[in-house]
């Protein structure tokens, strides 16, 4: 019967949406994540009639029966989360649309809302680095090298990044490198916070500070976009919808028993 195989997708589909909300669900504490969606589309039909309408008579409807569901894609939503004070020195949230750019040790670009930086302390100075030891770009696509002496690290709203040094002179050490896509859906995941562009995303576009629209929060990470309440909610209803499912399968095999059972 076409409806316990139709029903097996079904049950493969939901299941699919629920390993979509457990990983929103087990990232609710990871900073700049953004929540994700699963999308489905119908499989192929059989037309078993097609309409036909001659001189005003016949079928003005197809007769069709449909085999299933099958996952479509994944939608991230890149609404802003909250912005959690963390008073540490070096760490920074965006506050509106933007990434950060980050180096990897082969020298791929990859793109960040993770703004948790450390230092790296080579020789006599010391650069801005992810929690993996990436290097975090500037706008001149350089390391941001803080020297030995310099303190009070002062980030502004714009992502210049000045310092004091042992004078009391304010040394301009660079601005964050913060770039934007026409189409951030278009990003793929690659783990760590990171994300690299693609052929839908388009290429990076740098913001000038002149044109930005966002602001940096120094002392401040964004928090996850997760809404629990929400990810709980569809988790309900994609239960609901794969029990249906399982007892559609019950259901087609209790008619299976019937036929098989009349010639008796």
């Amino acid at each position: 019967m076409r409806s316990m195989w139709t029903a097996a997708i079904g049950m493969r589909g939901q299941q699919f949406n629920i390993d979509t909300i457990a990983n929103n669900l087990s990232n609710v504490n990871t900073t700049g994540y953004k929540t994700q969606r699963a999308e489905f589309k119908d499989l192929l039909y059989t037309n078993m009639r097609r309409n036909n309408i001659v001189d005003d008579q016949g079928r003005p409807v197809n007769l069709q029966v449909g085999h299933g569901v099958m996952p479509a894609a994944t939608k991230k939503s890149f609404k802003n989360g909250s912005l959690i004070e963390s008073k540490g020195e070096y760490d920074v949230g965006i506050n509106g649309e933007g990434f950060f750019a980050i180096q990897l040790p082969n020298g791929n670009i990859r793109y960040t809302r993770d703004g948790s930086f450390k230092l790296s302390v080579e020789g006599n100075s010391k650069r801005l680095v992810t929690s993996e030891g990436y290097r975090v770009l500037s706008d001149t696509n350089n390391d941001i090298v803080i020297r030995d002496g310099l303190r009070d690290v002062t980030i502004d709203q714009m992502g210049n990044i000045t310092a004091k040094d042992e004078g009391d002179n304010t040394v301009n050490l660079g601005r964050f490198k913060l770039v934007r896509f026409i189409n951030p859906e278009g990003l793929l995941n690659e783990g760590s916070n990171l994300y690299s562009a693609t052929v839908a995303s388009g290429d990076e576009i740098p913001i000038a500070a002149n044109e930005m629209e966002s602001k940096i929060a120094q002392g401040y990470l964004e928090a996850s976009n997760v809404e629990v309440v929400d990810e709980m909610v569809k988790m309900i209803s994609a239960q609901r919808a794969y029990e249906i499912s399982s007892k559609v399968i019950h259901t087609s095999d209790e008619m299976l028993q019937l036929i098989s059972n009349l010639k008796r």
